[in-house]
């Protein structure tokens, strides 16, 4: 699995009591990644604990409710096998030691997903991609949809959707055939977020439906993260038979069968 494979090198790396944890917990941690003077701050704050919550409340996975925002050229980013990296605008180059940072994460098998949260611009994307062009020049992104793990590692969807509805696809940087950078031009925080009084912002086109199918995304993800060949897990096998004998796959407006459009 690469989440605990990457949790037992980085224990070995860094000789930490949070990354030996990690390893015998398999706990999902969606840490927040900084780079330069960025800052976790917003509307969207709360969505990395809103993310814990729906996966531990939908699954009998594991989740750290509390996660910590980590920068790229810290240490402790090997930690644990998951950061989330997120913005809506043009970011500053990375520094020598962010680029090696990111490396070293990637290297050992970690899972970095981008959102963003702009995707009508799509600004901060291009940055990104600009920035990851520097720690790992040979990858490039491709389209992935659903016959790809991530669409399959929990619920069975048809489409990625998050604040915005955005395209049907995700794209990932596949390195040894499983996809280990997912960008998403969809805002899945913005879905997630959550206010004392409600979700803190508003769905586009708009419906609880959409909200709900980016939540299921956001599962997905983090079943892909923990599992990585959750998908072909005998012991789970039973859970998704059951939901495709239901046609509760997860796919956009009441669709039931993971054929149909």
């Amino acid at each position: 699995m690469l989440g605990a494979s990457l949790a037992v090198l980085g224990a070995g790396l860094l000789e930490t009591k949070e990354a030996s944890a990690f390893g015998e917990e398999g706990a999902f941690n969606p840490r927040p990644l900084l780079t330069g003077n960025a800052r976790w701050e917003g509307v969207r704050t709360t969505a990395p604990g809103q993310w814990a919550m729906e996966l531990e409340r939908r699954t009998s996975a594991p989740s750290r409710r509390s996660p910590k925002p980590v920068r790229a050229d810290e240490p402790v980013l090997l930690a644990e096998p998951f950061v989330l990296w997120g913005g809506d605008a043009d970011i500053p180059p990375l520094t020598a030691r962010e680029v090696s940072g990111l490396w070293r994460f990637i290297a050992l098998g970690g899972i970095l997903l981008v959102d963003d949260f702009a995707p009508e611009t799509g600004a901060f994307t291009r940055a990104v991609k600009r920035e990851l062009g520097r720690v790992i020049p040979e990858g490039a992104a491709i389209p992935i949809g659903p016959e790809n793990v991530v669409f399959r590692s929990f619920y069975l969807m048809q489409r990625a959707v998050g604040r915005v509805e955005g395209t049907r696809e995700l794209q990932a940087i596949v390195r040894g055939g499983l996809p280990q950078v997912i960008f998403s031009a969809h805002d899945l925080c913005g879905a997630l977020a959550q206010g004392e009084g409600g979700p803190s912002v508003a769905i586009t086109p708009g419906s609880d439906r959409q909200r709900e199918l980016a939540i299921r995304l956001c599962v997905n993800i983090a079943m892909y993260v923990l599992c990585s060949n959750y998908k072909d897990d005998q012991v789970h096998a039973p859970f998704l038979m059951r939901r495709r004998a239901s046609g509760d796959d997860g796919a956009p407006g009441g669709a039931r069968s993971p054929g149909r459009p």
